[in-house]
């Protein structure tokens, strides 16, 4: 249960941190590294979670 609770709650943050991103007044380009980044780095996270690292 405290797996899910985890990846859950990072989950919501890297949704939180996307749409926080979308708000930024940057150029497309600098903005889509930054969504790549948030994204692989949640990624990385949720494995931590399910333990696959």
């Amino acid at each position: 249960m405290n797996t899910l609770i985890g990846a859950l709650i990072t989950f919501v943050v890297v949704i939180l941190v996307l749409y926080l991103v979308n708000l930024l007044p940057i150029d497309g380009r600098a903005k889509q590294i930054v969504t790549v980044i948030v994204i692989i780095i949640g990624i990385v996270s949720l494995l931590k979670y399910l333990t696959v690292f």
